[in-house]
């Protein structure tokens, strides 16, 4: 059994719940959206084909406690779903970046998906696996990224509509670097008091996008 990876490196999280926490990152090859600010782009093709057993053998080797599988998308390859559970029998704590255009129903109940609702600024909102939303978990995370005030409203719109506050642990707003003010993004937090939580990303505080970090 085999995944088509990029890379896999331990860093700091740097964004979500578990922000500046050390974490194993397994990132794999393909994506079928094309977010207009993605920032992935390296992992839409190429990668190496692993095996799940080396994969598990290269996190092992870094003696964290925290892995995040990423992508690219990582449920556009089937062979993800093992080996999420994999990781998880394994006594790591897991976390799951999808852009929320893929089916989570096969997601391992233990791990933490932190799905993305695409924004109409993204160029993929037509792409929104809605019937996702139901299937969250009190564990999960729902991201927002957002380049303007546009993509703020509708946000809050979903929000208010899908009641993503009480599913979820964290709703998270994140600005698209360079396109929306930071400032502005979480002026507009407080003053509509919504119970989200602003974040920006520290990976690209500290080392500026650049891969494997």
């Amino acid at each position: 059994m085999e995944l088509r990876i990029t890379e896999i490196f331990h860093s700091l999280q740097g964004e979500a719940r578990s922000v500046g926490r050390p974490t194993v990152f397994v990132r794999l090859t393909g994506c079928p959206q094309r977010c207009v600010w993605c920032d992935t782009e390296y992992a839409f093709q190429g990668g190496q084909k692993w095996s799940l057993d080396d994969i598990l053998e290269t996190v092992d080797g870094y003696g964290a406690g925290y892995v995040t599988v990423t992508g690219g998308e990582p449920l556009a390859q089937p062979n993800c779903l093992p080996l999420l559970t994999l990781l998880c029998d394994r006594g790591y704590e897991v976390s799951l970046e999808t852009g929320g255009a893929m089916d989570i129903a096969g997601v391992d109940e233990r791990v933490s998906v932190v799905m993305d609702l695409k924004a109409p600024g993204s160029g993929e909102q037509h792409n929104n696996r809605l019937e996702n939303i139901p299937l969250l978990r009190p564990n999960h995370q729902v991201k927002f990224v957002l380049a303007d005030r546009r993509d703020y409203d509708w946000a809050r719109f979903m929000l208010d509509q899908h009641q993503l506050a009480r599913r979820v642990s964290d709703v998270l707003f994140s600005p698209v670097q360079g396109q929306l003010s930071p400032t502005d993004l979480a002026d507009w937090i407080v003053r509509d008091r919504l119970p989200v939580r602003f974040q920006i990303q520290l990976h690209k505080l500290l080392w500026n996008d650049a891969q494997g970090r």
